[in-house]
């Protein structure tokens, strides 16, 4: 949650957009452009889609003598937001070598300049509300900025660092045992006028079976053991896609892992490293942590049991992939225009992840948060949760 009174929202602001420059600090120029794949963009794309936000939304809205600062840039860094008008497709965002690093960097510096001299007055309540959302949603871009150099240097075949102290995936479990849960109805959603999406809205009641739901996170030596006794050969532990997805892919192993010589390695922030055996497990899609749970006799919790139990759980470290398809509340509505088009047009045939992770930026966490991703994605800090 940000202050939404000025001068705080301005100081808010500045913290921001000066982490994702932070995030970028130890890349070199090559590393901004490439996009190895469709779901990952290049981390100078990001930079200028979140930068392209304030001035689409904002400064053009707000500013009285805003000059946009390149006609192109609207087409080139729109994502998916129709009612915007046209975009650059998302599998050619690393094709364009042009506008240079430099260049988008200078549109930063342009639109920051411009959204400092406007926060000096702005007093209407919706465009605060706007730059709030824009703040929130360049922290989602700082989390992806963060998984997709790691997606870019993790297949580079030298396996690259980019910082020695960013480890990250190197979380250990410090809990044992099971949390039991009482049947009964639960309210789900969102409360109160602080800072939400939409998609978390709105707050309903459920009715929940008694349960228990694991304190520590599935780790690395639990999962080898699920690898060594055959689970990604056993069919009977897949769900019918997941086993496909396995077979056509090849899929022996988590995003990152690697056999050489006999011995288990997995590539992190830091460099390749060889697997620790007690750190949590990250980087499975939803199709693995079902069969590992089936393999392990349990479940994965629903959303709402997720919810119901999170007060006493400790949880940030990985997302963790619920039993729940992706899909509105009760009463959801999408707000008018293309602020309407963040959450809403995603919801179908994807899964719900609670929680956060370790590449999740500060402040840019809550119970109530629902992640959603196609079941074989798994670039994120993604993780299993057992329920009972």
């Amino acid at each position: 949650m940000f202050p939404t009174t000025t001068n705080r929202l301005r100081e808010a602001y500045l913290e921001v957009r000066d982490y994702s420059r932070m995030i970028c600090e130890p890349l070199e120029t090559e590393d901004y452009v490439p996009q190895p794949v469709a779901f990952v963009s290049p981390p100078k794309w990001h930079l200028a889609h979140s930068t392209w936000f304030f001035e689409t939304f904002i400064l053009r809205n707000y500013k009285s003598d805003y000059q946009v600062y390149h006609e192109d840039f609207s087409y080139l860094f729109n994502s998916y937001y129709n009612n915007v008008g046209d975009r650059v497709l998302r599998t050619d965002r690393g094709n364009m070598t042009r506008p240079s690093v430099e260049k988008v960097y200078a549109y930063r510096q342009y639109v920051d300049a411009h959204m400092e001299d406007l926060l000096e007055t702005l007093e209407d309540p919706e465009a605060l509300k706007l730059i709030e959302l824009g703040l929130h949603h360049e922290q989602q871009h700082q989390e992806l900025m963060l998984t997709d150099i790691k997606y870019i240097l993790g297949h580079n075949p030298t396996f690259p660092i980019y910082s020695y102290d960013q480890p990250l995936s190197e979380v250990m479990n410090q809990h044992q045992g099971w949390t039991g849960i009482e049947e009964g109805v639960y309210s789900i959603g969102h409360e109160g006028d602080s800072f939400c999406f939409d998609n978390e809205l709105g707050r309903h009641k459920v009715y929940i079976h008694p349960f228990e739901i694991s304190r520590a996170l599935v780790t690395n030596a639990q999962y080898l053991e699920f690898m060594q006794a055959g689970g990604y050969a056993d069919f009977n532990l897949w769900l019918d896609e997941g086993w496909s997805w396995v077979q056509e892919n090849a899929i022996q192993s988590p995003m990152y892992w690697h056999q050489i010589n006999g011995v288990w390695y997995n590539y992190t922030l830091s460099g390749l490293q060889k697997l620790n055996p007690d750190a949590v497990l990250s980087h499975v899609s939803y199709y693995e942590a079902a069969a590992f749970a089936q393999w392990k006799g349990m479940r994965l919790p629903t959303e709402f049991e997720w919810e119901v139990a999170a007060d006493q759980l400790d949880w940030g470290q990985r997302w963790e992939w619920t039993n729940s398809a992706y899909l509105p509340y009760p009463g959801f509505t999408k707000a008018e225009g293309a602020v309407g088009e963040y959450n809403g047009k995603f919801m179908v045939n994807q899964m719900v992840l609670r929680g956060a992770s370790v590449a999740t930026s500060p402040r840019h966490s809550r119970k109530t948060y629902r992640n959603f991703f196609h079941a074989p994605e798994r670039w994120q800090y993604t993780g299993i949760r057992l329920v009972k």
